[in-house]
């Protein structure tokens, strides 16, 4: 949600334009290789996509096929019929997928099944029998003799006939070659777009879900289906190998049988043992995946609840508690990660024993079961289809079931995604576009179209006998009330009344079981959680509206943000973040409220936009914007700030139970409400620094101008970090090292070394057994034998190749396990290290980089680390192993054969290079392209009532469109590159191996058997080693993954949490409350001009210190600089100790402070007070007594679930919370930041009283928009612009006439002035100055005794003596 707006101006896709034999020989990837090679790719160089791959298009293919699922089971007379996704999937793309799978079908069974057959002739060439034969017939010669084969009266074949032999393996390889890669590269296409597709049908979900859906691990949930579960879907090249893998056995048995007759299906056993083998692993994989995907939910749930609240848990000190949490959750997801690795270890495992098992018990059983006699010919025609079976059985098929399983399982998470309870006020249009003609199943939508979006005069709300349930709780009851145009209705009440609850069913966002309720016309919204999404501050003001230049600024003005643009850099084109983290609250609130000003409706319903300003401009924007803007319009006001409404006609209270206990005017509800007139008495308007009307009402000009006519430049946005040019080896000994000790490494490369010369070993062994069974099968011994294995008999030859087969089979399990292992303890150790890393950094990190960008790491890419990754490592390291096992078998044969092999590996490592430059660029950007869809997703979440609300649902779509389109140009791009490079690599290696077996034909005079162990050996090196290259390449591209967690790793860190022994303050400290700035001087970033200039101040112990100053004075960075949340020049000293000297955590643990912005965290009400649970029930259970929070009324309270957010909680009761944890932390200093902004005046009371009775011998810095909860403090502290403008005892400043303090208070009025000095003279008449100096010792001795007594938990008595001792001496003073 970057912007609502733009034109693609990207470069055209280089396949737009590609005939047929373009795409078929990937000519148009040279251009992207061209740019890849000059540099690397930027987000510049991402192109269009493909029409048939647009998000759009796709999204409304498979949205339609949903749908006509939803319908089908809807209209089912059986009444638990589910809606099949799957079904849906195969009607929009089957076809496609059909098609492709014919091309393969016509590759396998026939070009490469008659491979063999060749490599059969050519070896019968060579036989002592076609030396000795005499047979003249003219036929059949040429391939002639393919049909008559297993025809042994045969004319001997002459050396055309063979070069034509060697020439027809050659093109079976080509033709192999030519068909299989721009078929796979299609198919992977063809997922592509359906995971595009899903994407898209998900995010149209998200729009629709009710409210009540978005609790428990929502986020978390969407998240990781969208970065995990529909990757499954581009792995689809695998899937027709399900029947292509039995068919291609079949077709093998059938030769077979011809040839060795019923040994054949003995020899096949270990092969067909695979099948079924492979679907019981299937089925494991499934479990397993379903398990490992709700713990990976379950995880970034929580990463991203941190995300959220970094800046409170920084200073809860927190981190801990968290990391605990996240290990807790991810030692879970690595138990299935295990399972499902020893799984994928067996099956990786078969690539190097299966079909050379096949081998030996063919010729095993043939020989010795049958007494049968074989010849060279024969051994290694059988051999030569185990090698065609070998990269279809034993790599592709069980890819498959693999993929199968996994994509098995996305379907079923998404399935159950898209089921999930929709809302009836959602636009149906994304999801359906064919909604009109679907009237009886949208009849509540069109009811709802019709009473908000048809032309009628009769505007109103009307609400009749509604009660509301959320959860199991009764929220709202028996409501009644009507609202009309131009009378303004305000929703008054105490925290957790129900107000937003009403404006929430005025929406139809929630149902209620009772009444009924009808809203005619158009709603705005304003959230009282300002949604802001990372755009410009415009472009969150417009949310995809035209710009109307003379309404904009009017709303801005309206709103009181023209200062505000006058501050910012780049005025209202100031990017403002995610959230609007790099705003105060104050101006978050007032753009959330500008938006909905901005959008012409008939009902504006304003969830209390006044509490996070303070009262000047509050009182601004209720008259200009409320009374005066929207003074003909339908008006719904909550709000805790009474004094705005005098005037109201019609004002509502709600009662702690969810009625209405009073409706009408001002005067007759407080007639009834007796409590509130004592409170409105309390609260009075507070004026700001004297400027503010003026810079209101002049600036707005000066800004509208410079913005208009351009002199304001758009700001960039922060770039991510990424990595440049190929992964280094840096990376990789990174990865190792994070696995254990260098040792345990070199075991590992031992053990796939000795794998590999254990299965190369059984290769040269039965060549050996070949001769002597040639020998026996013509009568005479074979001269070819070396001198070592002249001795050699049949039995000694089956001994050496079960042996060999058997520590082939034996070493390759114990290695794949031994290798997992050591992935899985990479894996934990980077994820902990990035994750102490993030946690570890400062809060500018987490202003610059939005919670996509963050949660793309710990999700997509630690997903590539876990499970993507280790298996091309493993891939990559067993095929190239196997190619120099190939290797050293042809030079073994002939030495020469070195010197042209190393030429060709020369030239491929020429390629490679060139490849992964291009490769790992665009993986890195296609991690980076990914980030603004989680990000968009999650802004989605968070704000979907205002989206709802606006009808911009179909706005919001074509904005994730185009993200995804975005993601979709590298994806193509790398797809396309991948594929070619397979492509070159395996027409090169044709090129070779053809060569190779010409050479032997032509020039050397090697014995058939060697000649045959070659040919062998090349049919499967045709395939198989382009596979290994690529998965090579694929492995070193993976490692990006490894790169983009690692650079996590090394981002700036927060000083240390804990201090140096001889730094480390006493446990007991502080003991009194003393505060220093000396000289403070604070940045956000150093190379920034600072936020707080100059600093310098001393507030004594247990003192009272009001903060006040405009919006973006520094007030809330002075509470940074305390936490030290930012770069700190100079010394803040509290109780003697310089702070920054001492560990973070020593700090922080210390001091307590009620956020401006309430956090809860999901998990247990007790989790959420004491995460560390360092205290016992009874404290957290009085806590939540002194702040008298309607939780309390259960017994079991503690055990409550708050869900993620505390959505379950309204803002005023989130507030008491963290109220509740100040009281249980008992610290001798508190920080009040705006804490009192969203609550009620009787739950405000109720908090200053709880602060003056339980903080009474603290030290308490308040920052506060209402005058009277300062007023009684010791000292006041007005704050502009970074610096302290005045700072003294609050009578003091009031009798400086001079001093801005007094004239702000003049502004509230004469009544107020009164009221003011004498509670600030009452206050001056307590303070400290007039203790007498023994009476303030023994205070003191009496507060510090009672703080070193506060963990006798039991001896309570104690305690309260000493209480009630300090209270005296208070009174007597």
């Amino acid at each position: 949600m970057k912007g609502i707006s733009g034109t693609d101006m990207r470069p055209e896709n280089p396949a737009k334009d590609s005939n047929w034999l373009s795409i078929a020989t990937f000519w148009y990837s040279i251009k992207i290789f061209k740019t890849g090679r000059k540099r690397d790719f930027e987000e510049e160089d991402l192109t269009k996509p493909l029409e048939n791959h647009k998000s759009a298009r796709l999204g409304d293919r498979l949205s339609k096929e949903w749908c006509r699922q939803v319908d089908k089971a809807a209209r089912s007379k059986r009444r638990k019929r589910k809606p099949s996704f799957l079904r849906a999937v195969v009607r929009s793309f089957g076809c496609e997928i059909a098609w492709y799978g014919l091309a393969l079908a016509f590759m396998e069974l026939g070009a490469r099944i008659f491979q063999p057959l060749f490599v059969g002739l050519i070896i019968r060439s060579l036989s002592i029998e076609n030396k000795r034969n005499n047979n003249t017939d003219s036929n059949p010669k040429y391939f002639t003799r393919l049909i008559y084969y297993w025809d042994k009266d045969q004319p001997k074949i002459e050396l055309d006939e063979v070069l034509l032999f060697a020439l027809g393996s050659c093109m079976c390889s080509m033709v192999a070659v030519l068909v299989q890669h721009p078929v796979f590269c299609l198919l992977n296409f063809v997922g592509m777009k359906i995971r595009i597709a899903v994407c898209s049908l998900l995010y149209r979900k998200v729009l629709r879900l009710d409210t009540t859906q978005l609790t428990g691990q929502m986020i978390g949930n969407v998240i990781n289906i969208l970065s995990t579960d529909v990757n499954r879907f581009e792995q689809l090249h695998f899937i027709h190998y399900l029947w292509l893998g039995p068919a291609t056995v079949a077709a093998s048995l059938y030769f077979l049988y011809k040839e060795i007759n019923i040994a054949c299906f003995l020899g096949m056993c270990p092969v067909m043992f695979c099948i079924p083998l492979q679907g019981i692993f299937g089925i494991l994989t499934k479990y397993i995946r379903i398990e490992t995907a709700v713990r990976t939910d379950r995880r970034v749930q929580v990463m991203n609840e941190l995300i959220q609240g970094i800046r409170v848990i920084k200073m809860y000190a927190w981190e801990y508690a968290f990391s605990k949490s996240l290990d807790k959750t991810r030692k879970h997801e690595m138990r299935s990660l295990i399972k499902a690795s020893v799984i994928k270890g067996v099956m990786m495992s078969l690539i190097l024993f299966t079909t050379r098992s096949g081998h030996f018990f063919s010729v095993f059983t043939f020989v010795t079961l049958f007494n049968g006699n074989l010849n060279i010919e024969q051994i290694f025609f059988i051999v030569s289809f185990y090698q065609i079976l070998r990269m279809t059985m034993t790599v592709y098929y069980p890819q498959g079931v693999g993929h199968v399983a996994e994509m098995h399982v996305a379907i079923i998470r998404i399935t159950d995604f898209l089921q999930l309870k929709e809302t009836y006020i959602s636009n149906p249009e994304p999801m359906d576009a064919d909604w009109l003609n679907k009237r009886d199943l949208y009849r509540n939508y069109e009811l709802y179209y019709n009473t908000r979006f048809s032309v009628s005069s009769a505007r109103g709300i009307s609400i009749k006998n509604a009660s509301l349930k959320y959860g199991k709780l009764t929220v709202l009851r028996n409501i009644n009330l009507e609202v009309v145009p131009g009378i303004l209705t305000a929703i008054i009440g105490p925290v957790g009344s129900g107000k937003s609850c009403v404006l929430h069913i005025i929406m139809s966002e929630l149902v209620p079981f009772e009444g009924t309720v009808h809203a005619e016309g158009t709603i705005s919204y304003a959230s009282q959680d300002p949604f802001l999404f990372a755009g410009s501050i415009r472009q969150n003001i417009l949310f995809g509206q035209s710009f109307d230049r003379r309404k904009y600024y009017n709303v801005v003005r309206c709103c009181a943000l023209s200062r505000d643009f006058t501050l910012l850099p780049y005025g209202d084109k100031t990017i403002v973040g995610e959230k609007g983290i790099s705003l105060s609250g104050g101006q978050r609130a007032r753009i959330n409220l500008a938006r909905s000003m901005y959008r012409e409706a008939d009902i504006y319903l304003l969830d209390d936009p006044l509490s996070a300003v303070d009262t000047s401009v509050g009182r601004h924007i209720f008259d200009e914007c409320i009374n005066g803007f929207l003074k003909d319009k339908i008006v719904v006001l909550n709000t805790h700030q009474l004094q705005y409404l005098k005037n109201v006609e019609q004002i509502v209270y709600l009662d702690d139970n969810g009625r209405i206990l009073v409706k009408g005017t001002y005067t007759e509800v407080f007639s009834v409400v007796k409590d509130l007139e004592k409170l409105v008495a309390n609260q009075e308007e507070e004026a700001e620094i004297p400027e503010l009307k003026k810079d209101v009402r002049q600036s707005s000009s000066i800004v509208a101008k410079s913005v208009a006519s351009g002199l304001i430049p758009n700001m960039k946005e922060f770039r991510e970090m990424r990595g440049q040019g190929a992964v280094g080896c840096d990376v990789l000994a990174a990865y190792h090292k994070s696995s254990g000790p260098c040792c345990l490494t070199f075991i590992l490369y031992i053990l796939f070394l000795l794998a590999q010369v254990a299965a190369s070993v059984f290769d040269y062994f039965i060549t050996i057994w070949s001769k002597v069974e040639d020998g026996l099968f013509y009568g005479e011994p074979s001269a070819a034998l070396p001198d070592v294995f002249k001795d050699c008999n049949r039995y000694k030859c089956i001994i050496m190749c079960a042996a060999a087969i058997a520590a082939t089979t034996f070493i390759s399990l114990f290695r794949s396990f031994y290798f997992y292992t050591m992935c899985m303890r990479a894996s934990v150790a980077l994820h902990n290290s990035m994750f102490n890393s993030v946690t570890r950094a400062n809060l500018r990190f987490f202003t610059l980089n939005a919670s996509g960008r963050i949660l793309n790491r710990f999700s997509k890419d630690m997903c590539a680390v876990d499970e993507m990754m280790p298996y091309a490592m493993v891939d990559t390291y067993q095929i190239l192993l196997n190619f120099v096992g190939v290797i050293g078998l042809l030079c073994f044969i002939n030495v020469w054969l070195l010197l042209f092999t190393l030429f060709v590996c020369f030239i491929f490592y020429v390629i490679r290079k060139f490849y992964l430059r291009c490769s790992c660029s665009l993986k890195r950007l296609d991690g980076i392209a990914k980030s603004p869809v989680f990000q968009h997703v999650n802004a989605t979440l968070q704000g979907l009532m205002v989206i709802r609300s606006h009808g911009n649902e179909m706005l919001l779509v074509e904005e994730f469109d185009k993200f995804q389109d975005m993601h979709t140009s590298a994806s193509f791009m790398f797809m396309g590159v991948s594929r070619a490079f397979g492509y070159i690599l395996d027409l090169i290696t044709v090129v070779y191996t053809g060569m190779i077996i010409y050479y032997f034909i032509l020039i050397d005079n090697a014995d058939g058997a060697n000649i045959a162990l070659i040919l062998s050996q090349c049919i499967g090196l045709t395939g198989i080693f382009q596979w290994g290259m690529r998965q090579s390449a694929e492995f070193e591209t993976q490692l990006t993954a490894v790169e983009r967690v690692l650079e996590f790793t090394k981002i700036e860190p927060e000083p240390p949490l804990e201090s140096i022994p001889e730094n480390k303050p006493h446990s007991f400290w502080p003991t009194e409350g003393a505060v220093e700035f000396k000289n403070v001087f604070m940045k956000y970033c150093l190379t920034e001009q600072p936020v707080l200039r100059n600093m310098s101040l001393s507030i004594e112990p247990q003192e009272k210190v009001g903060i006040v100053g405009r919006t973006g004075a520094g007030k809330s960075s002075m509470i940074g600089a305390l936490f030290r949340l930012a770069y700190i020049e100079g010394k803040i000293i509290i109780d003697g100790v310089d702070t920054g000297k001492i560990g973070l955590h020593d700090l922080r643990k210390k001091l307590s402070i009620i956020p401006q912005e309430p956090v809860i965290f999901s998990g247990s009400l007790r989790y959420n007070l004491d995460p560390f649970q360092e205290y016992p029930d009874v404290i957290l259970m009085s806590a939540l007594l002194d702040v008298d929070i309607k939780l309390t009324e259960n017994p079991k309270c503690l055990d409550e679930y708050m869900s993620e957010g505390g959505v379950n909680l309204s803002v005023g009761s989130r507030q008491l919370v963290c109220l509740a944890r100040a009281i249980v932390r008992n610290n001798k200093i508190l920080i009040l930041d705006e804490a009192t902004a969203n609550v009620d005046l009787q739950t405000d009371n109720i908090i200053q009283q709880t602060i003056r009775h339980k903080f009474s011998a603290c030290t308490v810095l308040t920052i506060a928009h209402r005058l009277n909860t300062i007023m009684d403090s010791d000292k006041v502290m007005v704050m502009d612009a970074g610096q302290i403008i005045e700072y003294n005892h609050p009578l003091i400043l009031m009798q400086d006439k001079n001093s801005i303090f007094s004239e702000l208070i003049a502004k509230t009025g004469h009544q107020n002035v009164e009221r003011f000095y004498q509670i600030a003279k009452e206050a001056s008449c307590t303070s400290f100055d007039y203790f007498p100096n023994l009476l303030r010792l023994f205070y003191y001795s009496l507060t510090m005794l009672n703080t070193r007594m506060a963990f006798f938990r039991r001896r309570r008595s104690i305690r309260r003596t000493l209480i009630h001792l300090r209270m005296i001496l208070e009174k007597i003073s």
